[in-house]
């Protein structure tokens, strides 16, 4: 445990861009989904 803790300390830019970089996927994704969903809207609207 106390090797743990002391990785934590010494290497915790490499934590904090983990998690960074896991919401900017998570916003990508979310945009990236949500535009699909608009395209499917649209085509349906242009149909009627």
């Amino acid at each position: 445990m106390n090797g743990l803790v002391s990785f934590l300390q010494n290497n915790s830019i490499y934590i904090v861009m983990i998690i960074v970089l896991a919401i900017w996927l998570g916003i990508f994704l979310f945009l990236w989904n949500t535009e699909k969903k608009l395209e499917k809207i649209e085509e349906e609207l242009k149909e009627k």
